[in-house]
């Protein structure tokens, strides 16, 4: 069961840049120490970054320049462009940089912890060591999975197949959920966004097989070309399932139609920004007589043990569409529609022909990846997925150290007191705005490295049946996780990233920053070789500094210092922040990264703000270092300008179109480069460092700069 993606935590990462091994996905950070008092050398604290290199290695940051761009016309290709000529994106991939020479160098940590737990014998049934191992081994082993082909899903097929009515499919979906297949829609026990301290049933949009729906409609040439993709894909599927070619086609013709009416109801992405407007509260039985009287909701519910006195609705809506499609819908139709879902959520698990089909839309159509990672990057991945926080548990035993963990506290600490101090010098809120701001940011919670408290996975099962088997019975162990929570407390010590990911979030109803030691690897360097200006650039502003700045976003400002969904803010002050963010909203609607395909300004309002306010915490940080008010060059550059170039250095990335134009178009995270030149067109400091001019792309006027924080 999957949490809903378009409420609460607010991720550093981009899916599409997505580095985590198994969560939400970002990139960014090495280590810093407190602002008051540097250390000479305040670099990521990781224990996992590189081994020691040779005397001669090239500076951080210098290496990466391309001096045949002009900074105030393109700082990002200025700062990283040297990198990016030298470092094609591989055919195995859709994206490359920073984050996946990180990945690179987790896969190989992970993978030893994986063969060394499969080589041990003497497992004891149950251990960490046992189920890493098991899962590991049974997913490398292709050709079990060869010798299986669908076997695995026999007994789920066969329900599908079974299934005589509307009611029969509605019953079906129900039982997919368990399975981690969002068929229809979804849903997900979270604490209740108007109050904090009680986890509620949430029931939302969901049910697509393509990435958003905007896809089902958007017209540009290369959208329409991944439609057609698609249905060529779920004919190819229908053909593994054992229909002949004009069935086949048949069948995937109507189930895109089926979807295309079920995105239809669907509200588009910038809508899910908006907590209030997603927020509808009902009992169970008032849902299903206004909007889906097909649909006896505590009747299925209390098959999960759930017996909620309300639901909480993202998009009600949605509900009485879906209803509407039930009925008009032939059951054939229906059984095509789950069957095909089922399949393609466990494919890759699958015998070769289904694992080469699914990849063949979902990698290569959908992202322009060329050609499949290797089997054992894929097992990882899965693995980390699967039993993430199992692996975790070794991982930074071998790989993070305590002290790094105190190091990275205390940076947070440098960047809240900076952030207070900016809240106390607005000029456009008032004081009564600005205690509560101050009581909200004083009142973050920050989770670095690693959970303190590890979950219990002692009630999940895993063996060398088969890979698929595995899959279904860590999926089924997280839904049982996820409802056993309701009607308990709310444990806000949970994590919901492993720390072995490269990413990091905000959790408003927690009122709190995740920050897992991943996150903190520079790749290639150790802690002593990189110096606090890029430290402060690529850690602080980049990663600690915009999930601060997630609580005081379009959506994080509306929650309060405990987490719940409420007004803190007076009248006045509220329309001001509005008038600030839509000049943010006007700068990023305007950027066209591929032709007649803008970024969405109101959907990634958020993290652009996010990024906005990362680099401004983060540079009256480092305005307090050492090595910052004594202004000396490193490498032929100042402090000022190394800190950018820091920050830049986080977003060393490049995507393949097809993987840009679905980022666009389903992802809440503007591109890489424009994270970069985006945000650093508004301040003036950076027209400082590189003496930026009018005339040139970066320059703002002032009285179009954006000014919120």
């Amino acid at each position: 069961m999957k949490a809903n993606p378009h409420r609460l935590a607010s991720c550093l990462l981009a899916a599409s840049v997505a580095i985590a091994l198994g969560a939400c996905s970002n990139a960014t950070p090495p280590q810093a120490s407190n602002s008051a008092a540097p250390a000479a050398s305040t670099a990521p604290a990781s224990a996992a970054t590189a081994a020691a290199a040779p005397a001669a290695k090239a500076d951080v940051v210098a290496a990466n320049v391309d001096s045949s761009v002009n900074p105030g016309d393109d700082f990002f290709s200025y700062a990283n462009g040297a990198w990016l000529k030298k470092n094609p994106i591989p055919a195995s991939e859709a994206t490359w940089g920073i984050g996946k020479l990180v990945q690179e160098e987790l896969y190989g940590k992970l993978r030893k912890i994986s063969e060394d737990a499969a080589a041990k014998k003497d497992a004891a049934a149950g251990s960490d060591e046992q189920k890493i191992g098991d899962f590991w081994s049974t997913a490398m082993d292709d050709g079990l999975a060869e010798r299986q082909g669908l076997a695995p899903l026999k007994p789920e097929l066969d329900r599908i197949d079974a299934i005589k009515d509307a009611p029969g499919a509605l019953d079906e979906a129900f039982a997919l959920q368990p399975l981690g297949i969002d068929a229809l829609f979804d849903f997900g026990v979270q604490q209740d966004e108007k109050q904090s301290d009680v986890m509620a049933v949430h029931l939302s949009q969901g049910g697509l097989g393509l990435p958003e729906r905007d896809y089902y409609f958007n017209t540009e040439a290369g959208v329409a070309k991944v439609r057609a993709a698609y249905v060529a894909h779920l004919q190819h599927m229908f053909k593994l399932l054992g229909e002949n070619d004009a069935a086949a086609s048949a069948s995937a013709d109507k189930v895109m139609a089926f979807e295309t009416a079920l995105a239809k109801v669907s509200r588009p992405l910038a809508d899910l920004r908006d907590p209030q407007k997603n927020y509808n509260k009902m009992s169970p039985a008032e849902l299903t007589r206004k909007y889906t009287p097909g649909v006896a909701w505590n009747q299925q519910l209390q098959a999960w043990k759930l017996d909620p006195s309300y639901v909480i609705v993202g998009q009600p809506e949605f509900f009485g569409g879906l209803q509407k499609l039930l009925a008009q819908t032939p059951v054939p139709v229906l059984r095509d529609y789950l069957r095909v879902h089922l399949v393609d959520g466990y494919a890759a698990t699958l015998s070769k022909p289904f694992d080469d089909e699914h990849f063949d839309f979902y990698g290569r159509a959908l992202t322009g990846q060329q050609e499949q990672q290797p089997r054992w990057k894929r097992a990882l991945r899965a693995e980390n997925g699967a039993i993430g926080m199992i692996l975790g548990r070794i991982y930074v035993q071998d790989y993070f150290p305590a002290k790094a963990k105190q190091r990275y506290n205390d940076l947070v600490e440098a960047i809240r007191n900076a952030y207070g101090a900016r809240i106390k010098k607005l000029d456009w809120m008032s004081p009564a705005t600005q205690a509560k701001a101050l009581e909200k940011l004083a009142a973050v919670t920050k989770k670095v490295g690693y959970p303190d408290k590890w979950k219990d996975y002692s009630a999940l099962q895993i063996g060398r049946d088969s890979w698929a088997q595995n899959e279904m019975n860590a999926r089924r162990w997280a839904f049982n996780d996820q409802v056993s929570k309701f009607g308990k407390p709310v444990d806000r010590s949970e994590w919901d990233m492993t720390p072995q990911t490269y990413n990091a979030y905000y959790n408003p109803s927690n009122n709190e920053i995740v920050l897992p030691a991943a996150q903190f690897m520079v790749p290639g360097f150790q802690d002593d070789e990189i110096d606090d200006a890029v430290v402060y650039g690529y850690a602080a502003a980049s990663t600690i500094g915009h999930e601060i700045t997630h609580g005081f976003d379009d959506e994080g400002r509306q929650f309060d210092a405990k987490g719940n969904l409420a007004d803190w803010w007076t009248k006045d002050d509220a329309q001001k922040f509005t008038q600030r963010a839509n000049v943010l909203v006007k700068q990023f609607d305007a950027y066209e990264p591929l032709p007649g395909l803008h970024i969405n300004g109101s959907a990634s309002l958020g993290e652009n703000m996010a990024d906005l306010g990362g680099v401004l915490i983060g540079l009256d940080a480092f305005k307090q270092t050492a090595e910052y008010q004594k202004g000396g060059k490193i490498a032929g550059y100042t402090p000022l300008q190394r800190f950018f170039f820091g920050y830049a250095l986080g977003w060393i990335f490049e995507e393949r179109d097809a993987m840009l134009r679905q980022s666009l178009l389903s992802d809440v995270h503007a591109p890489a480069k424009w994270r970069v030149n985006g945000p650093l067109s508004n301040i003036p400091d950076f027209y400082q460092a590189f003496d930026v001019k009018p005339g040139q792309a970066m320059w703002r006027d002032a009285k179009d700069r954006v000014q919120v924080w």
